[in-house]
């Protein structure tokens, strides 16, 4: 039925302020009322109707992604939306298109890497989209390995030009969003040459295509690398393989704010420090990880709403059957996904204030605090995004067969999202450079260096080497400082332990290569600390709204608490708790998950999506699944007729038993 509200019973549970909580959601009241007014904005017109997006063929979809992407500027010039709305705009269309690395790759690297001179001739295209932009470092042969590209630009001082070259196949540029069909101009990184001497890796703006007639110039092989994963997904995208052979540009095209070539060929490094660099570094990790909480809780919201209107077994003298949602084992699957979505959210927002503190002691020349949040923003990128990837892998069982089906919004969502585990950095390598500023830390605990900021918890090596859990009853796992020292001696432990293994090794980076995977574990564990105590740093502050810092405090619980579960070989084999103290842990944590379940609604309404946004019949907000998945199914195109193509070709000739007649 049209109107009713299937999860009404639900919501009527709800101990806390659904609406404050959106606000603690949002990160401020005005993130709340922008975000609530544009993704209605968008949800309300027709122009960004996701309506059969997974059955359409490529072209078909990736001409409908255009279309949107122009509309969306028409609507955006139109309504005179700000900067910021217009991101938000952007964000709520909701389909991977070539402006997502225009304005987040493209325009940033122009402002980041530009001179002055420079953004002032080419910012003002950009902004009005004059010219379209993407950002092309990755090529087929290299991706995590930058100082590997092949790529070349060799400059000519007789002509005062670059010359952008591949010299091989696997120097083809790779992947590049937007660089397919629609961008006009690329920022490519190549190997810079003067005088005979490679002076490594530069940014470059090269021209790919005709302002005129959109055709690739003279030089320049450009196109589309092909199907990816899922049906509609990251398919509206256009990622592009791109080749040069010997194409000029002029010097003053080589990006110039921290180095610059001479009209004779000098090499000379400008008085701006290469670090500034980290900035932008730090901002597009932040964001990823923003977007891990973004993802995790679309995911979430889908499968906690589906397993409250899921009925199955346990019907007594005729009755209703058993929610989903009320069995423990679907709950042990859930809840920690739910932490997990508020534990992100509020890591991503202490990244921001971590990217203001960079950029404020950048401005200073105050470097000291960038190998750490170099450290913390790769580690954190990489566990936010692995976590999220298989978190709605995990939501997708957690709706049994009916999360298989694209109308469930999880195989899409699924698709689009796991990309994130590789690009801006695999995840594995991430971790490792991680594990090396780790052992660097420990190596300097002696020298009178005091670690800063996430790993200042290593200053009081000698207490966490030590140092043993009092807990002695399962409400005692409930104080946050107990909490913490478990999660700080576990990380300080096991970061020892790959140190003194790696002191046994003669070459140290043979030792790096025999024990990374030990160092992978001991980054990870680091990094889930972090996590930990940046959810336990938030409730410190002042958090209003009847009963909302309650809830908080059981998801923090949750998440912190399950990971010790999940990782109790970590925590027991370091020693810092016993089993019995692990036992006692996992009995709270079905106490919280008991507290937790008749919130469990009100907590993914409190994301505030629309069912635009989530496009999900198990997600939809009155629970009205039944009904509208039966509809969903006959407007597929098979459905069209009730005689499929081929079959009078093949299948009547086979029932006929007449197969030498059939058209094979």
């Amino acid at each position: 039925m049209e109107g009713v509200d299937y999860l009404a019973d639900e919501r009527k549970k709800a101990g806390f302020d659904v609406d404050e909580m959106k606000i603690v959601w949002a990160g401020s009241r005005h993130d709340f009322e922008l975000t609530d007014r544009i993704s209605k904005l968008v949800a309300n017109d027709p122009g960004f109707s996701k309506e059969g997006r997974t059955m359409l063929p490529r072209k078909e979809l990736f001409k409908n992604t255009l279309r949107k992407a122009a509309y969306a500027w028409k609507q955006i010039i139109e309504l005179r939306l700000s900067q910021e709305e217009a991101t938000m705009l952007r964000r709520y269309v909701d389909e991977p298109a070539f402006t997502d690395l225009h304005w987040g790759m493209f325009i940033p690297a122009l402002k980041g890497q530009g001179t002055d001179k420079q953004q002032e001739k080419w910012l003002p295209l950009a902004y009005k989209m004059q010219i379209i932009g993407c950002y092309a470092q990755t090529e087929l042969g290299h991706g995590s390995n930058v100082q590997g590209l092949e790529t070349t630009a060799t400059f000519d001082p007789q002509t005062d030009e670059f010359v952008i070259h591949s010299p091989t196949l696997t120097s083809s540029k790779w992947w590049p969003g937007g660089l397919g069909k629609v961008s006009t101009h690329a920022v490519v990184y190549a190997r810079l040459i003067t005088d005979g001497k490679d002076y490594g890796v530069n940014g470059f703006i090269v021209q790919l295509r005709s302002l005129e007639d959109h055709k690739p110039l003279p030089g320049v092989t450009v196109g589309d690398i092909g199907m990816k994963f899922g049906n509609g997904a990251y398919n509206s995208m256009d990622n592009g393989v791109l080749s040069f052979d010997h194409v000029r540009i002029p010097r003053d095209q080589m990006l110039m704010r921290v180095s610059q070539v001479t009209k004779e060929g000098k090499y000379v490094q400008s008085d701006i420090p290469r670090q500034l660099l980290y900035g932008t570094m730090v901002y597009v990790r932040q964001s990823i990880v923003a977007d891990a909480s973004v993802a995790m809780s679309r995911a979430v919201c889908i499968a906690t709403r589906y397993s409250a209107v899921r009925r199955q077994f346990g019907s007594q003298n005729g009755g209703q059957e058993t929610q989903v949602i009320d069995y423990k084992t679907q709950q042990n699957r859930l809840f920690p996904l739910l932490a997990s979505a508020y534990a992100f959210r509020f890591v991503g927002e202490w990244l921001k204030w971590l990217y203001t503190d960079v950029n404020q002691r950048l401005a200073a020349n105050d470097f000291s605090t960038l190998p750490e949040a170099h450290a913390c923003t790769a580690g954190l990128k990489s566990l936010t995004t692995s976590a999220t990837a298989d978190g709605i892998e995990e939501c997708r069982k957690l709706c049994g067969g009916h999360g298989y089906l694209c109308s469930s919004g999880l195989p899409e969502l699924f698709a689009v999202y796991v990309p994130a585990c590789t690009y801006e950095g695999d995840n594995v390598v991430l971790q490792l450079q991680v594990a090396r500023f780790l052992m660097k830390t420990i190596s300097q605990l002696g020298t009178g260096k005091k670690p800063v900021g996430t790993v200042s918890y290593m200053g009081r090596i000698e207490h966490l080497m030590q140092c043993r859990s009092d807990v002695k009853q399962a409400e005692d796992w409930l104080k946050p400082s107990a909490v913490l020292e478990a999660f700080e001696a576990r990380s300080a432990r096991m970061s020892v332990a790959c140190a003194k293994n790696l002191s046994k090794f003669e070459n140290q980076e043979e030792g790096f290569a025999e024990l990374a995977a030990d160092l992978v574990e001991a980054a990870v564990a680091h990094c889930q600390l972090i996590v930990v105590s940046k959810y336990i740093e938030k409730l410190q502050q002042n958090i209003p709204g009847k009963g909302v810092k309650q809830q908080l405090e059981v998801l923090c619980g949750i998440y912190s608490l399950f990971l010790l579960h999940k990782h109790q070989g970590d925590f027991l084999g370091t020693g810092h708790i016993t089993s019995k103290q692990g036992s006692l842990a996992n009995d709270q944590l079905r106490a919280l998950y008991s507290q937790l379940r008749p919130n469990a609604i009100s907590l993914v309404d409190a994301f505030n999506y629309t069912d635009h946004y989530l496009d999900s019949i198990l997600g939809r907000y009155d629970g009205n699944v039944y009904p509208k998945l039966y509809e969903a199914a006959w407007k597929d195109p098979l459905n069209k007729s009730d005689i499929a193509d081929g079959f009078h070709e093949y299948i009547r000739p086979l029932l006929k038993q007449q197969l030498r007649t059939a058209k094979l």
